[in-house]
């Protein structure tokens, strides 16, 4: 793979010319000027031409449409936002029913675009599931997810446990213990997500200028190196870049994610697997694993992420031979049969993590700055949403989007939670890391004393429990 069709299988699939849009030159007046073409920049000019259409906006891309998490996520479009349990949860119960009605119809929003301007991104809405398959601990903390479901309110049409012999009818993982199924997902092709969006909020008008890195914004402005877009509103859409983009590095840091893909199988081999209507899937464990079975019948496989020193972002993923292995271990671990199959795409991406691990969506309208971010890794339907919310923001409307408690309101960026100076984040980060690598070596060996595993489990817990915490690491 070369240039920008090397920056993941899904624009290595893309069936068109990746052929650069002008680059802004000179200057311009704009309503609204967006920082990133990705999915939050997309979908907040998408909306806000479909409710003002009048409105003049301005994208500044620095590569291309789908260079980013966009063009190099693992394809789940999740009903969900991060930590939506605790951000939700001490509402009153006609609140919380509508917080979740929003997050759950994400997927079928997304579909629902993508069906009015003809964007064939290869979107199944098959649900996922939360596999129990490596250790017994597993599936007790998965009920244990389940039960908190049920104290929110959500039945079984949006949580439901799957005995081994009722998976299997789904998936089949190597010694299962059962999962926890959700109907509220959706797989992607995200390249040809993020590609169709971009042309069709040119068709509704708006400008989007590519290689255009942004070298300093502001309120009212946004300056290139070739040009320069005043604008009433600027929304600052880069996620994961934001270390680039002062100082939204202090509220939102990068970390990493790192995914693989199999060449095609055979009907057979997915016959013996499963996941014939596309379903996502993930192995239960405190270190993020995530799959699914792509179009062209490829299993794309994403685990382990990772941290820099100071935040910085990692340019070079060309996948080392270790960082493929490790991948190639753990998903021949829950389906021996691939133990030898031929991996024929290894990449990641930059996502962004906000402190406590909670999203936010703000507008401050003294500034005129609009913010959505801090998705941890699950933007693909979260930045629906956040575009959905930016728009109402920005246009001052008062709506169930709106009134949500992910919604900072008309607050200051300045507001946000900050990250802990360096080098405590880092050291923070890395024993957090170390706990659950302990604990998975510990509970996936079935001779471990049963003092040993309590003992694992209950630091790991812990750890992760700093993590949402408001304490810092320090």
């Amino acid at each position: 793979m070369t240039g920008w069709r090397g920056v993941s299988l899904w624009m290595d699939q893309l069936g068109e010319p990746l052929t650069a849009r002008p680059a802004l030159s000179g200057a311009l007046q704009a309503d609204v000027a967006i920082i990133g073409a990705g999915y939050t920049g997309l979908w907040t000019a998408y909306y806000l031409k479909r409710l003002a259409p009048h409105l003049k906006v301005v994208i500044l891309e620095a590569q291309t449409a789908g260079f980013g998490a966009s063009g190099r996520n693992g394809g789940w479009l999740m009903g969900n936002l991060l930590g939506e349990d605790r951000l939700l949860g001490g509402l009153p119960a006609s609140a919380r029913a509508e917080g979740f009605g929003l997050l759950q119809g994400i997927p079928d929003e997304v579909a629902a675009v993508c069906q009015r301007e003809r964007i064939d991104c290869d979107l199944r809405k098959g649900g996922v599931l939360y596999c129990a398959a490596r250790y017994p601990e597993q599936e007790s903390r998965l009920r244990g997810y389940l039960e908190s479901y049920r104290a929110l309110g959500l039945g079984e049409a949006d949580y439901r446990w799957l005995e081994p012999s009722e998976l299997s009818a789904q998936l089949n993982v190597a010694n299962a213990y059962g999962a926890l199924y959700s109907p509220h997902c959706a797989t992607v092709q995200p390249a040809k997500l993020a590609r169709g969006l971009a042309r069709a909020v040119e068709r509704l008008g708006v400008t989007l200028f590519e290689r255009s890195p942004v070298v300093a914004w502001g309120p009212g402005s946004v300056t290139t190196a070739t040009g320069e877009v005043r604008a009433d509103w600027v929304v600052p859409a880069v996620e994961g870049y934001s270390s680039e983009l002062s100082p939204l590095g202090k509220h939102q840091l990068a970390a990493q994610s790192l995914i693989v893909a199999t060449e095609p199988l055979s009907e057979a081999t997915w016959a013996g697997i499963g996941l014939a209507h596309g379903q996502a899937f993930s192995e239960n464990s405190r270190q993020v694993t995530y799959g699914q079975r792509s179009a062209d019948n490829r299993l794309i496989f994403g685990a382990r992420g990772g941290y820099r020193f100071g935040g910085r972002l990692r340019q070079d993923f060309n996948l080392t031979c270790q960082e493929r292995a490790l991948r190639q271990q753990l998903f021949s671990e829950l389906f021996p049969a691939l133990r030898n199959v031929r991996l024929t795409h290894a990449w990641g991406g930059n996502l962004g993590v906000a402190r406590r691990f909670h999203p936010h969506m703000l507008a401050d309208r003294r500034q005129q700055v609009a913010l959505s971010g801090g998705y941890g890794g699950e933007g693909v339907g979260a930045s629906n949403l956040g575009g959905r919310t930016l728009a109402d923001l920005i246009l001052g409307r008062e709506t169930a989007l709106t009134r949500q408690p992910w919604v900072v309101g008309d607050r200051p960026l300045s507001s946000l939670p900050r990250w802990e100076p360096e080098p405590f984040r880092w050291l923070g980060y890395n024993a957090i890391i170390r706990s659950f690598v302990l604990e998975d070596r510990v509970l996936r060996n079935p001779v471990t004393s049963p003092w040993r595993r309590r003992m694992a489990e209950g630091l790991a817990g812990a750890m992760e429990r700093l993590m949402h915490s408001k304490e810092p690491f320090s």
